[in-house]
C-alpha cells in the first residue's frame, strides 16, 4: 500500500510538472514564449470573437444570378454556381441613429479644424424632394428626429458607406483595447490624438498605456499589440454582392445533409409575398410597393405598415437572422458593376473590384500619414491620423509585380472584360504598363461602355441589391442587380456592413 502511495504521489508530481512544460516547436523543438530561445510568442487563441451588431453567415455553395424572369432583357445576371465562405454580416442596416453617432464622432473630432471632414460624412437630407410631391418633412426630420432613430439611413453614396465602415474598424477594436485594460479612454479625441488601428499596428500611436503586454524577447520590456495576439477584429466593410446575395437566401434553412431541399425565390419559401403561417396569415413579409400609387394599403388595414421605410427590426428574420434582405431599403455592395460579371468572376469569393493597394512609406521605409491629401477636385481623400495607401506599381522594385504570376498591376476592375489592357493579359499574362489611370476621366472603361453616350457604366458604378419601399416584388428577388454611380445617393438606398471570418468556416463554439 505505502509502495502504491508513493507511485501516485510520484504520478501526480509528473502531471504537474508536464502541464507546467512550455509549449515547444514540433519543428524545431525550441520552447514558444521563452525569452532564452529568442522570445517567439505563440498567445492562446480560440475564435474570432464576434463584433458588435454582427452574425456569422456560414458559407457554401449555391446557385448566383437570376432565379426570376429577366423583365429587363439585360442578360447581366447569368446564374452560375459559386462558393462563398463564412463571413459576418449586419442583422440590420445601419440605422439612422447609427449614423448620427459616427457625424457626431466626426464633428467631435474634425469639426473644428477640419470641416471638410465633417462635411464629407454628412448625408444628402435633399434625396427626399420631389418636384411633384409633398416630401419636405422627410428633408427636415427622417435623419434627426427620434421618431425615426431605428429606420434605416438614406441619403448615402458608396464612399460614404465604405468611410462609415472605416470608422467602425477603428471604434470597435478601440473598445476592445480599452475593455481589455490595455489603453485608457480618451473622452475627448482630437484630429492628432484619436485612435486608428492602422496606425497603431504601425507603432505610430500608442495612446495612454493602462496595462502594456510583456515583451517576450530578450530585449524584455513592453510592447504595443500585434495582429498575432488576435485582439483585434478584421475590418467592418460592404458586403461583396455574392456575400449578400447568398446571405438575403438563407438556404440553411432549406438544407438536409448535403441537399437544399427548396430553392428560393425570396429570403423566405414560397412565392408570394404574404407570410402563409395562420397565426400571421396575410401578412406582408417585407415593406415594398405592391402596384401604382400603393405603398402601404388601406387605412385601418395598412397591408406593410410602411409609407416609405419601417424600422429595421420590422417583420420577420430569414434563417440566418437577418432582417429586411428583401425590401425597405436597397443596399450597397462593394462590386463596380458590369454586365458580364456572372461570366468573368472567380467561382471562389467571386468579385469585381480589386485595386492592390500598399501603404505609403519614404526614403527610410517609415509609413506616411498626419497629412490631408486631396484630389484633383480638392476633396479630401486622406484625412489626419490615418495611414495613406497607394496603388502597387510596377516602377516601384519593392513591389516586384515582375516576378508575380497573380497580378500585374494595381487596378483589376477591368480585369478580362473586353478592354485593350485586359485582352493583352488574357493572352500573353504579362503587361508592360500600368492599364490606365484610375482617376483620369477618360478611362478605357468609359470609352469601351460609351459613358454618357449609350450607357452609365464607368469604374465608378456601383452594385446595389435588394427592393426598396419603393420597388415592385420582383426586385425583392436577391439575384436581381442594379448599379449607380458611387458618388450617388437616394431615398432609397442604405447599406449594412460586413466583416471576414478567419481561420475555421464554421467556430469552434457558440459566442
Amino acid at each position: 500500500m505505502k509502495n502504491l502511495s508513493s507511485k501516485i504521489i510520484l504520478f501526480s508530481v509528473i502531471l504537474i510538472l508536464g502541464s507546467c512544460a512550455k509549449e515547444r516547436s514540433p519543428v524545431t523543438a525550441w520552447e514558444y514564449n521563452n525569452p532564452k530561445n529568442g522570445g517567439f510568442e505563440v498567445v492562446p487563441y480560440e475564435e474570432q470573437e464576434t463584433g458588435p451588431g454582427l452574425v456569422l453567415v456560414q458559407g457554401g455553395t449555391f446557385t448566383m444570378g437570376r432565379a426570376e424572369q429577366d423583365v429587363t432583357y439585360e442578360w447581366n445576371n447569368i446564374p452560375r454556381r459559386v462558393t462563398v465562405s463564412s463571413f459576418y454580416m449586419d442583422q440590420t442596416e445601419v440605422r439612422n441613429l447609427d449614423y448620427l453617432e459616427y457625424i457626431y464622432w466626426t464633428s467631435r473630432v474634425f469639426g473644428t479644424n477640419f470641416y471638410d471632414v465633417l462635411k464629407k460624412a454628412m448625408p444628402d437630407t435633399l434625396v427626399w424632394r420631389d418636384r411633384l410631391a409633398f416630401n419636405e418633412p422627410y428633408v427636415e426630420y427622417y435623419l434627426r428626429h427620434p421618431a425615426y432613430r431605428d429606420y434605416p439611413v438614406v441619403g448615402i453614396n458608396w464612399l460614404q458607406a465604405s468611410d462609415f465602415c472605416a470608422w467602425r474598424t477603428d471604434r470597435v477594436n478601440e473598445f476592445i483595447l480599452i475593455r481589455e485594460g490595455i489603453l485608457n479612454h480618451t473622452p475627448t479625441p482630437t484630429e492628432t490624438d484619436y485612435f486608428n488601428t492602422d496606425q497603431y499596428l504601425a507603432g505610430k500611436w500608442q495612446g495612454t498605456v493602462v496595462t502594456p503586454l510583456h515583451n517576450m524577447s530578450p530585449d524584455g520590456g513592453d510592447r504595443l499589440v500585434r495582429m498575432e495576439d488576435g485582439i483585434f477584429l478584421p475590418r467592418y466593410r460592404l458586403p461583396t454582392e455574392a456575400e449578400w446575395e447568398f446571405a438575403a437566401y438563407g438556404l440553411i434553412g432549406n438544407t438536409i445533409g448535403e441537399r437544399i431541399t427548396d430553392r428560393r425565390l425570396y429570403p423566405w419559401n414560397g412565392h408570394g409575398t404574404r407570410n402563409p403561417n395562420e397565426k400571421f396569415l396575410g401578412q406582408m413579409m417585407a415593406n415594398y410597393q405592391r402596384s401604382n400609387g400603393d405603398m402601404m394599403g388601406n387605412a385601418g388595414q395598412l397591408n406593410d405598415a410602411g409609407d416609405v421605410t419601417t424600422p429595421v427590426y420590422s417583420y420577420w428574420p430569414n434563417d440566418y437572422g437577418l432582417y429586411n434582405m428583401a425590401g425597405n431599403v436597397s443596399e450597397w455592395v462593394m462590386d463596380v458593376y458590369r454586365p458580364l460579371s456572372a461570366e468573368d468572376k472567380s467561382d471562389f469569393r467571386p468579385f469585381r473590384g480589386n485595386v492592390f493597394k500598399t501603404q505609403k512609406r519614404d526614403v527610410d521605409g517609415i509609413m506616411i500619414s498626419d497629412t490631408v491629401h486631396y484630389d484633383k477636385d480638392s476633396n479630401i481623400v486622406d484625412i489626419p491620423g490615418m495611414v495613406r495607401w497607394r496603388d502597387v506599381s510596377i516602377a516601384v522594385p519593392n513591389d516586384n509585380l515582375d516576378e508575380r504570376r497573380n497580378y500585374k498591376y494595381a487596378d483589376n476592375i477591368n480585369a478580362f472584360d473586353g478592354d485593350n489592357q485586359s485582352q493583352a493579359s488574357s493572352l500573353t499574362g504579362v503587361l508592360n504598363s500600368e492599364p490606365y489611370d484610375p482617376n483620369s476621366d477618360k478611362a478605357e472603361s468609359e470609352n469601351m461602355y460609351e459613358y454618357k453616350k449609350t450607357s452609365l457604366i464607368n469604374d465608378k458604378a456601383r452594385v446595389y441589391k435588394g427592393g426598396s419601399w419603393k420597388d415592385r416584388a420582383y426586385w425583392m428577388v436577391p439575384g436581381t442587380r442594379r448599379f449607380l454611380d458611387q458618388r450617388q445617393s437616394t431615398a432609397w438606398i442604405g447599406f449594412r456592413c460586413a466583416m471576414t471570418r478567419v481561420g475555421s468556416p464554421t467556430g469552434l463554439g457558440k459566442k
